[in-house]
């Protein structure tokens, strides 16, 4: 059969046709091509291949949303635990209490079975070993718990040895294949495989390290270290807080010098043992004559001195072996708490040990310097009351033990009380006496050996306490130094003796004037006004200053000689007359004393009592010495005729004393300067 040109079967011609039923032509109508058989197979493939891959996509886009959905949960799980950790950081102050949180949360967050802390070691800080703070979740880790509580761990060794090496965490997948893990037996016992530590860092110091357990090999979690660092920071935040705490504490209970309790710290723990029953006794040691080394030496040296001195008490009471409690009250005053009821005899003990050791030389600046102490004991009877009245009580017999000579100790009895108690109301008289103006003057001639005449008087203080009753000196001037209130007194009676003065001599115009000598107590002394006020009652008086004499003992002298030598020089420039009195009962050197612008030394009567005895060679040297520095010569306490001849033999100027007149009152001066 023919083909048509397109290659397919030929088209069957028609013939059309007019309306008439004439042909008008012939149309060729070519049948359609036929289509080719499909091929199933290929296209299965085909849609397979697409399928495959639409699913490919589909799976890693559901798993990239899963890894999302994943790491959004595990980034909120730890944002939850830093928070938690930071939450109970920031409301708690206690190391401890942060701590054992954090493992407790860490454990139960992760799934981590053991977690604990390390610190430096006391005994070696060196090394770091567990605190008391670990945390178990689960059974069966008591063997591992137990190696790590035995376990040190020096810089590189161990999880912790690397972590405070390194200054940062540190992860070990399986720590039963670690050569460096030294509890690998105990930690396979107990199923323990992963381990990872983290350090908590205060101002680049390790101050601990946190330890962390899991019973499966893991592989390091970059997120879950980065959540360990950042809960070591807020840990070390914690710990810097504490530390400033007890920074404050400690400050504000021990003495920043000596590095002792303080005050408030010692009655503190005194109350406690009070509370307990244990206190034995309560010493109070007070340093004597600590003053000069700070006057002379200067303050750093005093405090060179009393840091040696509390180093010495702390050894004796270190080595006691009982909790005995040390303290710096102040100044040159220490406290001892004797703990577990010693009776007197071991509380004398004990203070003399502390006396002992004071006595090898302290060297400060290169001065070889002695220290000595006097020891007030008071022994805690039941009932004795509360920790301020044994503070009391030991004070007072400290206060005994000093007057007794010093370098001593003394017990306390309840007469030191009655005298404390005494001596309170003596000072509250005191104070309104001087209100009152209730004291009175009396002179005491001072004559010249050479012609026995009355050269001067020396004022004597009494006080009338009572209507018919005048109390002497002797009882009263110690209190009234200890008060302060020895200063207007004193210059009270400064003016009083100097109006005597003038008014004595403007009753004899046309004899010699006789001048009147006036004690200046040490704290007078020290006053820094002490030459104004020497020069207001010159002022005021209208006393010519030739007929005044100012005495002050050779102790006060040598306190701080730069400036008694300044001070001595002033009131010597206003016309003063200076006597240094009771000499030879200090401690002066000649190589000061030669300094020192006195121009009338007063023997002491002690060494004029001992005339005739064993006392002529020293006062013999004296008076061999006041020629050197040609200095006028007192003697004091001239109470027999033998005495005054022997004086005189010896070539002493003048004396005073019982032998020649009793202290009087102005209205008998005259009697005594007539001729």
């Amino acid at each position: 059969m023919a083909r048509n040109r397109h290659g397919g079967a030929p088209r069957r011609g028609l013939a059309r046709r007019r309306h008439d039923g004439h042909p008008v032509g012939l149309t060729v109508i070519a049948a359609a091509p036929t289509e080719p058989e499909p091929d199933y197979r290929l296209l299965y493939l085909r849609a397979q291949r697409r399928f495959e891959r639409e699913r490919a996509v589909r799976l890693e886009v559901e798993a990239i949303a899963e890894r999302g959905l994943r790491d959004l949960h595990e980034r909120e799980r730890h944002q939850a635990l830093i928070e938690a950790v930071a939450r109970h950081a920031n409301g708690t102050s206690s190391e401890e209490d942060a701590l054992d949180f954090t493992l407790a949360e860490v454990c139960g967050h992760a799934g981590w079975a053991f977690g604990c802390v390390y610190r430096p070691a006391a005994r070696d800080p060196s090394r770091l070993s567990q605190s008391s703070i670990a945390h178990s979740a689960g059974e069966g880790l008591e063997v591992f718990a137990a190696a790590t509580a035995r376990a040190e761990f020096p810089l590189e060794i161990g999880l912790p040895g690397r972590v405070r090496a390194s200054c940062r965490a540190h992860w070990v997948p399986d720590v039963t294949a670690d050569d460096n893990f030294h509890r690998r037996e105990a930690a396979a016992a107990c199923g323990l495989r992963a381990g990872v530590a983290f350090p908590i860092l205060v101002a680049g110091e390790v101050v601990a390290v946190v330890e962390f357990f899991a019973r499966e090999v893991l592989a390091p979690d970059p997120a879950f270290l980065a959540v360990l660092s950042e809960i070591g920071t807020q840990l070390g935040r914690v710990v810097e807080r504490a530390r400033a705490a007890r920074r404050l504490i400690h400050d504000a209970t021990h003495d920043e010098l000596t590095g002792l309790p303080n005050r408030t710290l010692f009655l503190d723990r005194l109350d406690a043992a009070l509370a307990r029953g244990t206190v034995g006794a309560v010493l109070f040691v007070d340093l004597d004559r600590f003053k000069l080394v700070n006057d002379s030496l200067g303050h750093a040296a005093g405090d060179a001195f009393l840091i040696e001195i509390a180093a010495r008490f702390a050894a004796v009471t270190a080595g006691a072996g009982v909790d005995h409690v040390l303290a710096r009250l102040g100044g040159d005053e220490f406290t001892v708490l004797l703990d577990g009821r010693p009776d007197p005899g071991a509380a004398s003990a004990f203070a003399a040990r502390l006396l002992e050791s004071l006595h090898e030389p302290i060297v400060v600046e290169g001065a070889s310097l002695h220290a000595t102490a006097s020891v007030g004991i008071v022994m805690a009877e039941p009932g004795c009351g509360s920790a301020r009245t044994l503070m009391r009580d030991a004070d007072l017999a400290m206060y005994r033990a000093k007057t007794a000579g010093r370098a001593r100790v003394a017990l306390f009895d309840g007469s030191l009380h009655r005298d404390a108690v005494r001596r309170l109301e003596m000072e509250n008289d005191l104070r309104a006496g001087l209100r009152d103006e209730a004291f009175v003057l009396h002179f005491q001639p001072i004559v010249s050996l050479a012609d026995r005449r009355t050269q001067g008087f020396e004022a004597l203080v009494r006080w009338r306490r009572t209507p018919d009753a005048l109390v002497h000196p002797g009882d009263f001037i110690a209190i009234a130094e200890e008060s302060g209130l020895i200063v207007p007194l004193g210059f009270w009676v400064m003016a009083q003796a100097c109006r005597a003065a003038v008014r004595w001599n403007a009753a004899e115009p046309a004899r010699v004037p006789r001048w009147v000598s006036v004690n200046v107590s040490p704290r007078q002394f020290r006053c820094d006004d002490v030459v104004e006020r020497v020069r207001a009652i010159l002022r005021d008086t209208g006393i010519a200053p030739g007929l005044l004499k100012i005495e002050i003992t050779e102790s006060v002298a040598m306190e701080n000689t730069e400036r008694a030598i300044a001070v001595l020089r002033s009131l010597r420039d206003l016309g003063v007359g200076i006597s240094i009195d009771d000499f030879g009962t200090g401690y002066s050197s000649l190589s000061s004393l030669h300094r020192l612008p006195f121009d009338t030394l007063k023997i002491d009567r002690s060494f004029v009592g001992a005339i005739g005895r064993d006392g002529d060679g020293i006062v013999r040297t004296v008076l061999g010495l006041a020629r050197s520095l040609r200095l006028a010569v007192v003697a004091e306490g001239a109470e027999t005729a033998a005495q005054v001849d022997a004086l005189a033999a010896m070539g002493c100027d003048q004396a005073q004393g019982f032998h020649f007149s009793r202290p009087v009152p102005e209205a008998a001066v005259a009697a005594l300067i007539a001729p």
